[in-house]
């Protein structure tokens, strides 16, 4: 970590309690629960994605009934190598229709961790007749047993799915949904193109040099982190809940020595760099005592959709401070 403040990283846990609300905009700390007091107004004005290869908006539970069971145990057949202008280049089924992975799996060893509702919005690639067709290394090809018994693709231990939004071949309406989604490349990695590389081997939290916004905080995936000029730094609380949370996913905790640039000058050690515990049970990470997001209409990395949306939602510097905002 490069930041001035790396010697004395925050751990925060019901010992450091105290010190936390003491870091976040009050002299003399606040009850312990008071992390969680004011947080759960809904927001109704919290932009729309409009932007990007896909609505970004997540999937339209209105649209449930449309998806055929056909569509969803559809074999994958032989897969494909698609290239998407933006993306790169991506696995496709035998059907044309793009594969993806999920962030919150895991590839090694392998395990699916969306089932029920999850499973009907992304449903599983079964692997019973999944073949490597031209460009596929067919010793990437796996398979996974589900929680149901079923078998489900999974490429270099990565599981595999397709979205219930995407109709067509070629379509990617599935890319950066929910900020977990990805589209897969023939090599199992995210297909996030020439920047998809770049980013792979970011910190938990880092900054770029915008050519509009100048230097802005992004994320472990290279995608640009957003706050919220609704919510509060102390108490701090949310105003981005419900399906607000499709569009503009929280930024998961981050520990301190995996972030670079991050700079909170004229602060105590790590002042303002705490974890938020949402009313909703999700735990969110902060910089400067406010929470932070990234945006679903964001689909690679670089992108700056939200920026300025609502006139609420704005890039942070490494200081906190939102980017062409001024704060009351």
């Amino acid at each position: 970590m490069k930041t001035s403040w790396r010697s004395a990283s925050l751990v925060v846990s019901a010992v450091a309690v105290a010190a936390l609300t003491t870091a976040c905009g009050s002299e003399t700390a606040p009850p312990a629960s008071s992390q969680n007091v004011g947080a759960t107004a809904a927001a109704g004005d919290y932009g729309s994605a409009g932007t990007g290869l896909g609505n970004g908006s997540g999937y339209d539970p209105g649209a449930a009934g449309q998806e055929s069971a056909e569509t969803q145990a559809a074999s994958a057949g032989e897969l494909s190598v698609s290239t998407n202008q933006e993306l790169g280049e991506l696995l496709t089924d035998s059907a044309g229709l793009t594969l993806y992975r999920f962030d919150k799996d895991t590839a090694d060893p392998a395990k699916s961790n969306c089932d029920g509702d999850c499973a009907k919005k992304w449903p599983p690639v079964p692997a019973d007749d999944a073949t490597a067709g031209t460009g596929i290394d067919k010793a990437l090809l796996g398979s996974v047993t589900r929680s149901d018994g079923t078998k489900q693709l999974t490429v270099d231990g990565w599981p595999a799915y397709r979205f219930a939004k995407d109709v067509n071949a070629g379509d990617v309406n599935g890319q950066g949904v929910g900020g977990t989604w990805y589209a897969l490349a023939p090599d199992g990695k995210k297909a996030q193109g020439g920047a998809g590389a770049e980013a792979a081997d970011l910190p938990g939290l880092s900054t770029r040099k915008d050519p509009k916004l100048g230097e802005i905080v992004i994320d472990k995936n290279g995608h640009t982190v957003y706050r919220f000029m609704k919510d509060t730094q102390w108490p701090m609380s949310t105003k981005c809940t419900g399906e607000c949370l499709e569009k503009w996913p929280v930024v998961a905790p981050v520990d301190a020595e995996d972030t670079e640039g991050i700079d909170l000058q004229g602060s105590t050690p790590n002042r303002g760099y705490v974890v938020f515990d949402r009313p909703d049970g999700i735990k969110q990470q902060s910089i400067d005592c406010v929470p932070i997001y990234t945006f679903a209409g964001d689909k690679k990395p670089g992108d700056t959709n939200g920026q300025g949306v609502g006139g609420t939602w704005f890039a942070v510097r490494p200081d906190g401070k939102p980017v062409g905002a001024s704060e009351k």
